[in-house]
């Protein structure tokens, strides 16, 4: 095959960004590479393509499943195998007259002088964690006049600097020398990123241990860094264009959309950094103390399915489940509602409804293990605590259901979304969720949404000044906090800072409640903020359907395994979504003559509420619904409700129900 190769026509495409005599230097430069992971092996493709034609390559490890997601070298047909020998077979197979040599036993302070021997410039693909080695290449690098370049994997994006001869070395900018190893870590972190584009996406901060050798990663960084760190062997070589030397840097976040040029005189020693580098100190520790959110892997079938059934949605984030296992293939859910302590759960239903969604949950998880699930409702525990024995079968026709991943993933939205119309696709998949019996009615465009908005608007003047909502109100909250394990976070509300301080001042007592009512129009920012912003910044509202009114516990369990199967499907399509159920609650309390409060003045408004749905929707379509809300594209929110862990949520067979 060496025969057919020819480097002219191999590298011809270059030529215009370089000449051919600039590709021919390039050809006769060596570039030392150590590291062949997740950088370093992007950086030997990428220079092997550029058309260097010598490298010095140092790794001693070899590759696992861990390094799949992200090194070049990652594959099946790799796995076990030295790296340096991997990395170097790819760089052959893009150009079989590669000079390589190879250190297999890696690279450090007894053998750096043989490692730089000839070389031009050097690309650091040293693990983040390899301080002691790092410091070996770049110190002998600046002894030599060899120019070094560091491009870091953050993120999503990547961090460079340049150390070039005769200018602030690799020690004078990180200040490494005397100082603990977990500081070494955070100095050299810092130093790397000093605008840390990377830390506002941060989902699950307990990924990052600095202690315990432990990160997050991506190809995309990995990619990035690699044409990023080209771009400066090219300049180096070529000695054309200008490259940015320490303290100068650069850092691109393609998740941000930024590209920040950093500038840190005298390194980690600038104020600004070393006030960093303190805030950087107590939040590195904060994410090592913080408990990891996903709970240990489940050890038998029953308990994965139930680990997942979890996630189902409930009023309020209530969870009015506790689960019995009887076995490697049956469950017992014990089932309870909130009618006692919450107005908006009318004899039972929301708790119903979120107990249908809890079992459609179990039976697409159970999908995933080729079972089949089959329920029976217990008919001696009363409507206030139903139970359900559950069984599951297995089953060769079972096939895992599509929407298993967006389990954990579907949640409320309370802000607004985009007023992109919802696509033919989109309502063609939602109204197919459904099932059987079950259809939406579509509320589009601006006079429909505007007409929908006026009754969630005045729904909420009710919804926020009912006094028996108070006590609600006040319990659901969790203030302080981005994710609720048992209430709703209070970021998740939807009100702006400044709102939301004032909400908890007044939550405190129902006399300021009271007072702010009355004297300065209390539920009118909150009321703006929830109901009529999102009401019109939204694709759509919806009803959904049943093939009658609902007439006991057996429907509204159906009901909401339809309405799950629909949630999970918008989650599924990208789409956000927000129940708005108040209207249906207080529809159906005016409609079964059950009086709500003490009030008589909240009777009347109910009633105004619920005249007002049946002229939005009709009467027949008023009686049939069994779930309102809003949809639409955007982002999904930063705050959200989730879940007591699954141990939170078992029973033992002889504990009191």
């Amino acid at each position: 095959m060496q025969d057919a190769f020819d480097y002219r026509a191999a590298f011809d495409r270059n030529i215009g960004w370089v000449t051919a005599a600039e590709q021919e230097v390039l050809r006769s430069k060596r570039v030392a590479i150590a590291g062949l992971g997740g950088v370093g092996g992007s950086h030997l493709v990428t220079l092997a393509r550029l058309g260097i034609g010598n490298f010095n390559l140092a790794d001693l490890d070899r590759f696992e499943l861990a390094n799949f997601n992200r090194q070049a070298g990652a594959m099946v047909s790799t796995l076990n195998r030295p790296k340096a020998d991997v990395i170097a077979g790819l760089g052959r197979d893009i150009n079989p007259t590669l000079d390589i040599r190879l250190f297999t036993d890696g690279v450090d302070a007894d053998n750096v002088d043989q490692f730089l021997d000839g070389v031009d410039v050097y690309v650091d693909g040293l693990d983040f964690f390899a301080i002691a080695a790092r410091r070996a290449v770049f110190l002998a690098c600046e002894q030599r006049g060899i120019p070094a370049v560091t491009a870091a994997p953050l993120g999503m994006g990547t961090a460079l600097l340049n150390f070039v001869p005769g200018r602030m070395t690799f020690e004078e900018y990180f200040r490494l020398e005397g100082v603990s190893e977990d500081e070494q870590l955070v100095r050299f972190l810092l130093g790397l990123s000093p605008a840390m584009l990377q830390r506002r996406y941060l989902v699950e901060p307990s990924a990052v241990n600095l202690m315990e050798h432990r990160g997050p990663s991506t190809a995309m960084a990995c990619e990035l860094c690699a044409g990023v760190a080209a771009t400066q062997v090219l300049k180096l070589l070529l000695n054309r264009g200008k490259v940015l030397a320490a303290p100068w840097g650069l850092q691109f976040d393609a998740y941000r959309n930024r590209l920040v040029r950093t500038w840190r005189p005298g390194g980690n020693r600038h104020p600004v950094q070393r006030f960093g580098l303190a805030i950087a100190r107590r939040q590195l520790k904060a994410m090592a103390l913080r408990p990891e959110s996903e709970p240990p892997a489940a050890r038998t079938t029953v308990e994965q399915i139930l680990e997942a059934a979890r996630w189902a949605p409930s009023g309020d984030n209530a969870q009015p489940w506790r689960f019995e296992i009887k076995g490697e293939d049956a469950f017992v859910v014990h089932g309870r509602d909130t009618r006692d302590h919450c107005v908006y759960d009318l004899q039972g239903h929301a708790s119903q409804l979120a107990l249908g969604a809890l079992l459609e949950t179990a039976r697409i998880a159970a999908t995933t293990h080729g079972l089949a699930m089959s329920v029976e409702r217990r008919t001696d525990t009363g409507q206030e605590r139903p139970t359900f024995d559950v069984r599951l079968i297995p089953d060769s026709g079972v096939k895992p259901d599509p929407l298993v991943p967006y389990i954990p993933v579907r949640t409320v939205q309370r802000r607004a979304m985009g007023l992109r119309r919802l696509t033919t696709r989109e309502r063609t998949a939602l109204e197919a969720a459904l099932g059987s019996g079950y259809e939406i009615r579509w509320m589009e465009g601006f006079g429909q949404r505007m007409a929908v908005t006026r009754l969630i608007f005045r729904n909420a003047g009710l919804r926020l000044t009912l006094p028996e909502a108070y006590p609600v109100h006040r319990d659901i909250i969790e203030w302080g906090v981005r994710f609720s394990e048992d209430r709703m976070p209070a970021a998740a509300i939807g009100l702006d800072p400044m709102t939301l301080k004032l909400t908890r001042w007044a939550m405190a007592r129902r006399e300021r409640i009271n007072f702010l009512n009355r004297y300065l129009g209390g539920t009118l920012l909150p009321r703006l903020q929830l109901e009529l912003v999102p009401g019109l910044a939204c694709a759509a509202h919806f009803l959904l359907l049943g093939p009658k009114r609902p007439a006991g516990v057996d429907d509204f369990i159906v009901a909401g395994r339809a309405m799950q199967r629909f949630w999970l499907t918008a989650a599924k399509l990208g789409l956000q979504l927000q129940p708005e159920m108040t209207p249906l609650i207080f529809d159906e309390y005016v409609r079964d003559g059950v009086r709500f409060s003490a009030d008589p003045s909240m009777i009347d408004r109910g009633r105004e509420v619920a005249g007002q749905l049946r002229r939005l929707v009709g009467d027949g379509n008023a009686e049939r619904a069994v779930f309102m809300g809003r949809i639409g594209a955007g982002p999904a929110p930063k705050a959200r409700s989730v879940r007591l862990p699954l141990r939170d949520l078992l029973i033992r067979p002889d504990k009191d129900q």
